[in-house]
C-alpha cells in the first residue's frame, strides 16, 4: 500500500516557501503521494439564506494543476494527485492539455482524480451545465483519453466535436491514470467501468466494505478485472493516538487499499510548521507498517 499525504490547501497559506517545504518534507520522508483538493470559487453563504457548504469564500484553495506545475519542479520521486478535479465544470480539451503538460514535466507523476462536484455556483461562474455533469463527464473521460494517446483525433458526441486535431506534446503515461471520487450509485458504476481507482469519502468500515465489493461486481459486470481499480483511504491526523493510526492501516489493508493519504486538515494546526511536523510524526510513529 502506497501511503501518502493530503495538501492542506485550507490551512497552508500563500507562503511558496512554506509550501515547498511542506511538499519537499513529506518526499523526504517517505511519502509516495500529495493529493489535492479543488475549487475554482467560493461562494458568500451570507448571501444564500440557509446554504451550508462545507467551503465558501473564506477557504483557500490553490488551483491544483498549476500547484502541482510548481510542485513537480520542487519534487522528484512524488506523485502528484488530483482529488478530486471537478471536470465537467471545466473544458475537455483544456484540461488534456493542461494535464499531458503537467505529466510530461513531471517525469510522468501525475495522477488525475475527477469528480462532478456539489456547488452549482462554481458550474454558473465557469458557464457550465450542473444538471448533465455526470453524463457529460463520461464523455469528457473519452475525449481525454483520445487526446492523451493519439497525435489526431476526430471525435463527434453529445457534448463535444474534434476535427482531426490533437495536442502537442503527448503526455509521458499515455493514459494518464483517471480516479473517480462520490459514492453514489452511478458513479461507482461509472468507475468499474471506465476508471483507474476510486477516493472513497468513508471511513474502513462495512459501508466501505460493501461499496468496493459492489464495484467489483459492476467492473465483473463491465468485462474487466476488479484488481485493476485501485482504493486510496483517508487517515485523519486528529485521531492522535499512535494506536488508532496502526489500526486504520490495518483495516485499509485488510479492505484491499491500494493506496492511503493522510490528512492533517482540521486538526486545529495553525502554521505550515505544525503540519510539517504532523505528518513528520505519522511517519515515525507508523513506519514498520509502510
Amino acid at each position: 500500500m502506497r501511503i501518502g499525504v493530503v495538501f492542506p490547501q485550507t490551512e497552508i497559506g500563500s507562503d511558496p516557501a512554506a509550501i515547498r517545504d511542506f511538499v519537499q518534507t513529506a518526499e523526504q520522508l517517505g511519502y509516495r503521494h500529495i493529493l489535492a483538493y479543488d475549487h475554482v470559487l467560493g461562494a458568500n453563504p451570507a448571501s444564500r439564506p440557509g446554504w451550508r457548504p462545507p467551503y465558501t469564500h473564506q477557504s483557500a484553495f490553490h488551483e491544483p494543476l498549476v500547484l502541482f506545475g510548481y510542485l513537480a519542479a520542487l519534487t522528484t520521486t512524488i506523485e502528484l494527485v488530483t482529488g478530486i478535479l471537478i471536470l465537467p465544470q471545466r473544458q475537455t480539451a483544456l484540461v488534456a492539455k493542461q494535464a499531458a503538460a503537467l505529466d510530461l514535466l513531471s517525469g510522468g507523476r501525475l495522477r488525475l482524480g475527477i469528480g462532478i462536484g456539489w456547488n452549482r455556483v462554481e458550474y454558473e461562474a465557469l458557464n457550465e451545465t450542473f444538471a448533465n455533469r455526470g453524463r457529460r463527464s463520461e464523455e469528457q473521460i473519452a475525449v481525454l483519453r483520445m487526446l492523451w494517446t493519439n497525435e489526431l483525433v476526430t471525435f463527434e458526441g453529445r457534448w463535444h466535436k474534434i476535427t482531426d486535431a490533437g495536442i502537442n506534446p503527448l503526455p509521458t503515461q499515455r493514459p494518464i491514470p483517471i480516479w473517480f471520487g462520490g459514492g453514489d450509485d452511478r458513479v461507482l458504476r461509472r468507475l468499474a467501468s471506465v476508471g483507474d481507482g476510486w477516493f472513497p469519502q468513508l471511513p474502513p468500515d462495512e459501508k466501505c466494505r460493501a461499496a468496493i465489493e459492489k464495484i467489483a461486481a459492476y467492473a465483473r459486470e463491465a468485462g474487466r478485472n476488479p484488481k485493476a481499480i485501485g482504493i486510496e483511504g483517508r487517515i485523519t491526523i486528529n485521531q492522535e493516538s499512535a494506536q488508532t493510526w496502526h489500526q486504520q492501516i490495518r483495516a485499509w489493508k485488510e479492505l484491499g487499499a491500494t493506496h492511503l493519504s493522510v490528512n492533517t486538515m482540521k486538526a486545529g494546526f495553525a502554521t505550515a510548521a505544525a503540519h510539517i511536523e504532523a505528518i513528520r510524526r505519522f511517519h515515525e510513529a507508523t513506519k514498520e507498517l509502510w
